[in-house]
This record gives structure tokens, C-alpha cells and sequence, in this order.
């Protein structure tokens, strides 16, 4: 790749890890004033609170690579669903509680290892931004970690919904280690995380907090693809709509 077109490379990377996180905070966001109890709604808030800044970390950086007047708040709220390149598990409705911390477990395993890697990135800034997401990652896997076992292994109802949870999200996890050509090619410029070499110990830690909590790993029997194409389901048309209203109202507006 020549140089500019690494450096475009570099920014849809940028995006979509940008994408990645404000569309999971944005789902998390939703459980304020909604949580079980209010320890739990400061946590999820605090969460959300981290993925978006992390969104804006990223934006901020695409910002930088673009270099044509775009800030952070124009990839965030002037793109359209098609514009966005997140993963698909990511924007999926908030549904039970159940399924918000199987899918907060299932990503944050992911991100621990896709933020190792990346922070030895050759790129220091997308170093640096992982390094700094890492520390954070560490909490919400813990915390993840924990809520997943308490539930499976605690009431009949809590373990059938935590069950149910994972039933419904392992066809969405199957995109994470399928990189596309523009990630395999900033992977081997050093750049980029190649994704096919984290599914091994994913799926490890996986089976091995399964058999704590009591649960069952689903069957590789279906599977969903589309969001680092722009190709999306119709719920983040819907969280857009809410995510991006007041900008879109008030257009240019500073508060």
C-alpha cells in the first residue's frame, strides 16, 4: 500500500473502531434511570460514559487523518446507518438484563485481546488510545465476568434468560474474527489486529467461565454478517434517530 492509501486505511479504521464503541455506549446509555438498582444504573452509566469517550478518542483521530474541516461530532451525528461500519452484536436492543451483560462478556472478551494487540500498533496514536481503553476493559470484563456467573448460576429464571442470551447473540459473534481485506492489510503493515488469531483464546475463556456459570456454549449453526460493510439491521436506524436528533435539529448549534 502506498502511503496515502495507508493513511485512509487507517481512518475507516479509525471509524469503525469509533463506530464500535459509541454505538455499544449508546446501548448501555440506555439503562439509566432503568437498571435494577441504583449502584447498578451508576455502573452502567459509568460504563456507556467510558465507550464514549472512547468513540471520541477515535473520531477525534479520523478527524485528524482526514484533514478536511470534519470533527468528531460530524461522524457521529451526520452519517447515515449505511455510513457506519460497527459490528452488528453491538447495536442489537438493550433487551433483559441477562442479554446486556452476555453481550457486554462476549465484547469486552473480545476487546481485551484486540486491545493488546493493538497497543503494539505501530500507529502511536491508535497505541495510545488502546492503551488507555485497556485499563478500562479490565474493570468492565470484571465486572461482566461476574454478573454472568451470579446470573447463570443463580435463580431457575435467571440462568433460563442468561441461557437465552447467549441462544440469540452467538450467531452475531462470528464477524468479530472475520477480518475483511482492509484489516488484514493494516494487520500485515503492522497497523491493524489481525482478529482470526484472538477467536482461539476467546472461545477458551469462554468454555471455561460456561462450565462456572453453568451454561452451555450455542452451536455454530447460524451466523449474521453485514456491519463492517454498512450493511445493518434495522435497529441502528432507530438508535441513530434518537442518538443524532437534537444535532440534526439544531444544526451548527454550540452549547
Amino acid at each position: 500500500m502506498s502511503e496515502d492509501d495507508l493513511q485512509q486505511a487507517t481512518l475507516e479504521l479509525a471509524l469503525r473502531l469509533g463506530d464500535d464503541a459509541l454505538v455499544l455506549g449508546q446501548r448501555l446509555s440506555e439503562w439509566v434511570s432503568n437498571a435494577p438498582y441504583l449502584e447498578e444504573d451508576i455502573a452502567c452509566a459509568n460504563v456507556a460514559l467510558d465507550f464514549i469517550g472512547r468513540a471520541r478518542m477515535y473520531y477525534g483521530y479520523a478527524a485528524e487523518l482526514a484533514a478536511d474541516g470534519r470533527c468528531e461530532d460530524d461522524f457521529a451525528y451526520l452519517r447515515s446507518e449505511r455510513e457506519f461500519h460497527n459490528y452488528l452484536i453491538l447495536e442489537l436492543p438493550r433487551g433483559d438484563f441477562a442479554f446486556t451483560q452476555v453481550r457486554q462478556l462476549l465484547v469486552d472478551l473480545y476487546n481485551s485481546g484486540f486491545l493488546a494487540q493493538l497497543c503494539r500498533s505501530r500507529d502511536a496514536t491508535l497505541a495510545a488510545i488502546a492503551a488507555k481503553a485497556m485499563k478500562e476493559t479490565r474493570y468492565h470484563l470484571r465486572r461482566s465476568r461476574e454478573w454472568v456467573v451470579r446470573l447463570g448460576d443463580g435463580t431457575e429464571e435467571s440462568k433460563r434468560r442468561t441461557q437465552q442470551a447467549l441462544e440469540e447473540l452467538w450467531g452475531y459473534t462470528h464477524e468479530l474474527f472475520e477480518p475483511d481485506t482492509l484489516e488484514q492489510q493494516l494487520a500485515q503493515a503492522g497497523i491493524g489486529v489481525d482478529t482470526r488469531m484472538l477467536k482461539a483464546h476467546w472461545q477458551q475463556e469462554l468454555e471455561a467461565l460456561a462450565r462456572e456459570a453453568g451454561l452451555h456454549l450455542p452451536q455454530n449453526d447460524w451466523a449474521v454478517r453485514g456491519g463492517r460493510t454498512g450493511y445493518h439491521t434495522e435497529n441502528l436506524g432507530h438508535l441513530l434517530m434518537e442518538l443524532q436528533s437534537i444535532h440534526r435539529a439544531y444544526p451548527g448549534c454550540q452549547w
